[in-house]
């Protein structure tokens, strides 16, 4: 069971301790590394010593931010075993946090088993597995907890780390063109241009440029999208085949979730890929009629009403029947397709 804490009872406990190393999820996206790269400079800059956990699956999309944070393997032999007195703190002293992290399923490789002191985060379907929790669901990104923490704490924001948060902010919420976007996702992104963010590198990096194998995806998402319910369900696949052929990058996959949505009448976008161990992996995105977390709740997953994933066993077809069932369970729709496997 976990404790649920305020803001203020947030930056009290991150001045208990001096060593810390922060968590970023699985398949990390701009706001989980955003936040975490942006969380270990704020300790450094409080004299603390931070580190982030080298995630294996970061990509070189995400290098500069995580420059000179990625804890060396002298650090992380401090993990090798736990403090039973301190639940979440390493026997060598280590205060874990993550960023961004819903639930246990979504722990880095090689911290699977991972005890979490505080977990930091904005979805509302956080399973609770850190000692102490600080959620708030209403926010857009995680990044704009931290905006207000690091104001709580009195620290300047540097331009890195004003630059580190936009990304969080700005990724998780398509450039600001999301649902989830409020008055305060605006506030806390011009805190960080007033702190110096040199943003316009950064919209292009992440939401202009592309490499061709990503256009020659788009393009075969297009060939094979399949629409159900009079076209307000749209289905797609990324078979393992497709992505070893054109040479695909998780950057080159990376939002491509909400691709569905981008035709006009689709209402719900269903993102299907086989990811490790052969699981089966689904994102869903919704406009506000529907409601995404509900939706993956039904097989075990979460996130947030308009974006949110599950894993099952059984690869794409394991996760295509478990989402349809979902689907038809949720909204009730009257099934519309030519096609079915």
């Amino acid at each position: 069971m976990t404790t649920l804490l305020s803001l203020h009872q947030v930056a009290e406990l991150l001045a208990t301790c001096d060593n810390y190393l922060v968590l970023s999820h699985r398949r990390p996206d701009g706001d989980t590394v955003g936040c975490s790269a942006a969380l270990c400079l704020a300790l450094r800059a409080m004299g603390k010593q931070a580190w982030v956990y080298p995630n294996p699956q970061f990509t070189p999309k995400f290098a500069p931010y995580l420059e000179g944070l990625l804890a060396p393997e002298s650090v992380l032999a401090r993990l090798r075993s736990a403090d039973p007195a301190r639940p979440g703190v390493s026997a060598g002293g280590l205060m874990l946090l993550s960023c961004d992290i819903a639930g246990r399923g979504l722990f880095p490789f090689g911290m699977e088993d991972a005890q979490v002191l505080l977990a930091i985060d904005h979805h509302g379907t956080n399973e609770g597995f850190a000692v102490y929790t600080h959620v708030e669901a209403d926010k857009a990104a995680c990044g704009e907890i931290l905006v207000d923490l690091f104001a709580l704490l009195g620290l300047p924001m540097t331009q890195r780390v004003a630059e580190t948060l936009y990304v969080a902010i700005s990724t998780d919420t398509g450039c600001f063109r999301y649902s989830n976007v409020t008055a305060n996702t605006f506030r806390c992104a011009s805190a960080c241009v007033a702190a110096g963010a040199d943003i316009y590198p950064i919209n292009r990096a992440f939401f202009e440029v592309k490499r061709r194998p990503r256009l020659e995806l788009e393009a075969y998402l297009t060939k094979t999208m399949e629409f159900m319910a009079g076209g307000k369900v749209a289905i797609s696949a990324i078979p393992p085949q497709v992505i070893s052929d054109l040479e695909l990058t998780e950057d080159d996959i990376d939002d491509i979730s909400g691709f569905g949505r981008s035709v006009e009448g689709v209402e719900i976008a269903v993102m299907l890929r086989e990811v490790e161990n052969g699981m089966g992996k689904v994102s869903v995105r919704t406009s506000p009629e529907y409601n995404a977390a509900r939706i993956c709740g039904r097989i075990g997953g979460g996130g947030h009403p308009s974006a949110a994933g599950a894993s099952v066993p059984g690869g794409i077809p394991g996760i295509r029947r478990a989402v349809l069932g979902a689907l038809r369970e949720e909204i009730n729709l009257q099934w519309q397709t030519a096609s079915s496997l």
